[in-house]
């Protein structure tokens, strides 16, 4: 057996085994969140950020930040973020960062007025510490990541080595899933967002992982799967992480990896020249069946229910009124909000606070559009604009980065239906601003990356 799939395997079986490990003795999800930090950071100050080994630890703390959560195993609720932001800086010490990373210093000073103002608009009674980090500390991970990886040179097999850091832990999260439900028949009773299937945690956060996943494993299914071993894995791994992602009957983050793949498929198929475009075609013909097999087995397994999710009817076949499970009510209140103080909004936290107010209930925003919108004003939309077009500026000098707008549209629709409450946007973002050499051999006959 050739030794990158002897490897491969490996990984591949370790992060089954550890995925058994924490089901079976839940404590040592606390130990694997520890060896996380621990391991990354010995690592890093050893190779002194060589080959940019950062990179790699930040991913792989992001993939494993919902099993963590999910697992009880983060010994802080935004441990992935704090951590994903103090190895940032830990590589800017070894490896510095780009003096022309400006927009991103104007993206955090636009964040400071919002911060100012909730400190006198916040009740008493609010933890004024916790509203604000809870809110604040999505977009600093991003900009502290971004500062990292602004312009940075990597090589097209590193970019695909920290995307398997991302996966890996995604395969770890699976195995913990498909533990944690054994039995669909009593799990599935509705067409809601389901926490038996979700591992007991929000079904959102883990859709939005397993959709990440499915693109990172499309991605090595094209660009990575050498030898036909290689292929039959990843379309394993692919079906198992695209099957449990439906199965959580959130939406938003398996339609987001979806498009994800459609948009990296048209980006290949433009790039590649006409005897890879041929491959490609049939790829993309196996893809296509493979992903109606995989709807259809999801339907027979949930009693059609899945269709009537996608559908948007309950499990009776009728229509919900709502399409958003009521979260545009939280929208139309952060637009209210912003008309009434349309220059520097709200303050951090306060939409959520205002709403428990008038409700009596804990509404969180799960749209960092209309949350940014209401909380920190006009001024908040000027940053969000920064964030958005930087990418596409960099992508005129940057084209080789065939990564670069599946990045940027996993977070923007990441953060239009789950907020920034992950770090997997922030950082899956900042991954957009690198700049990727890329080796004469045409796209689809690449080396084998591990």
């Amino acid at each position: 057996m050739d030794n990158n799939v002897s490897k491969y395997i490996t990984l591949i079986l370790l992060h089954l085994f550890i995925g058994v490990c924490i089901f079976v003795v839940p404590f040592s999800s606390i130990i694997y969140a520890s060896l996380i930090f621990i391991i990354g950071l010995i690592w890093v100050i050893k190779t002194k950020n060589k080959d940019n080994q950062i990179l790699i630890v930040c991913a792989y703390i992001v993939g494993s930040e919902v099993l963590l959560r999910m697992t009880h195993g983060s010994p802080l609720y935004e441990f992935s973020k704090y951590s994903v932001m103090i190895f940032s800086i830990l590589g800017m010490f070894y490896s510095g960062f780009s003096k022309n990373a400006i927009p991103y210093w104007i993206f955090i000073l636009f964040m400071i007025p919002g911060v100012i103002i909730a400190t006198e608009t916040l009740n008493f009674t609010t933890d004024l510490r916790k509203a604000i980090a809870f809110n604040i500390s999505g977009p600093f991970c991003l900009a502290f990541s971004s500062f990292y990886c602004y312009t940075r040179k990597i090589t097209f097999n590193q970019i695909n080595t920290i995307l398997l850091a991302v996966g890996l832990p995604i395969i770890t999260t699976t195995t913990y899933l498909i533990l944690f439900t054994p039995d669909l028949k009593e799990a599935i009773i509705g067409t809601s967002s389901n926490l038996q299937t979700s591992g007991g945690f929000g079904p959102n956060q883990v859709a939005t992982v397993l959709g990440l996943g499915m693109f990172v494993f499309f991605s090595r299914l094209l660009l990575a799967s050498k030898s036909m071993t290689m292929t039959v894995i990843n379309i394993v791994i692919l079906f198992n992480i695209s099957y449990r992602g439906l199965l959580t009957f959130s939406r938003g983050g398996m339609i987001t990896g979806f498009i994800m793949i459609i948009v990296f498929l048209l980006i290949l198929y433009r790039s590649t020249k006409d005897k890879g475009k041929v491959k490609l075609n049939y790829l993309i013909v196996f893809f296509t069946i493979a992903l109606i097999a995989t709807w259809f087995y999801t339907s027979s397994q949930t009693g059609g229910m899945i269709e009537k999710r996608y559908a948007n009817e309950d499990a009776l076949g009728r229509k919900k009124e709502s399409l958003l499970t009521g979260r545009e009510n939280i929208s139309y209140n952060e637009i209210d909000s912003f008309f009434e103080n349309p220059i520097f909004g709200i303050g951090v936290g306060k939409g959520s606070e205002n709403r428990f107010e008038t409700s009596g209930q804990i509404e969180l925003s799960h749209n960092e559009i209309t949350r940014v919108l209401a909380e920190h004003g006009s001024i908040g939309i000027i940053a969000l604009l920064i964030l958005f077009f930087t990418p596409i500026v960099l992508y005129l000098d940057n084209k080789q980065n065939i990564y670069l707008f599946c990045f940027l549209i996993f977070w923007l629709l990441t953060i239009n239906h789950a907020a920034m409450r992950i770090a997997a946007p922030s950082f899956i973002y900042s991954l957009s601003l690198l700049k990727i050499k890329i080796d004469e051999t045409p796209i689809i006959h690449r080396k084998q990356t591990i």
